[in-house]
């Protein structure tokens, strides 16, 4: 495993503390009159989403985690985990249910994610910033209740509600985005 300075981390780099894998979400320099600078960064658990502060001297060095970044595609749902293939090799992955987590919402057979991997286990999932569900259920608009930006809900493929505008009636397709579940338009 390779260590750096934290002055070279970025948004997104993955370090690990005490074993466990943190994502970087937030860093910041502060040069210091007299010394050395110091960094403060912001990190989340990729599994737990737990958030810590931690503060490094410019001169420590933090270790990177040898996480692989692979596109793994969803293929079924067991009883408590999740089959993924490997696009690459063919190998297939039970993820556990915790470590899909809201994910689950959006997964439909076939669905392609960027897999982060760790030694060997699938630690993370992110799934296409956008995607498009069918509506599998919603009740119709009443007329007269179209003039402002009035939602309801609708039922897509997987199972999960969403807020869709009026309009909106069941069969039509929609874009959804998937990191807030917010409608985005009909396709």
């Amino acid at each position: 495993m390779s260590s750096i300075s934290p002055t070279m981390l970025k948004n997104g780099s993955r370090i690990l503390i005490d074993g466990e894998v943190y994502i970087v979400v937030d860093s910041a320099q502060q040069a210091m009159g007299r010394g050395r600078g110091r960094v403060s960064l912001k990190l989340r658990h990729i599994v737990s989403g737990k958030v810590l502060d931690r503060t490094y001297r410019s001169n420590e060095e933090v270790e990177l985690a040898d996480a692989e970044f692979r596109d793994m595609q969803y293929l079924y749902r067991e009883s408590d985990a999740f089959v993924f293939m490997d696009n690459e090799s063919y190998e297939q992955h039970s993820v556990p249910e915790g470590v899909v987590d809201q994910a689950a919402n959006y997964l439909t057979e076939g669905t392609v994610v960027k897999a982060t991997v760790f030694k060997g286990a699938v630690i993370d999932l992110e799934l296409p910033l956008k995607m498009d569900f069918e509506i599998l259920e919603t009740h119709e608009a009443v007329k007269g209740n179209t003039a402002t930006n009035v939602t309801k809900d609708a039922k897509i493929e997987t199972g999960h509600t969403v807020k869709v505008p009026l309009f909106i009636n069941k069969g039509d397709r929609v874009r959804i985005k998937t990191t807030t579940g917010d409608y985005v338009e009909r396709v």
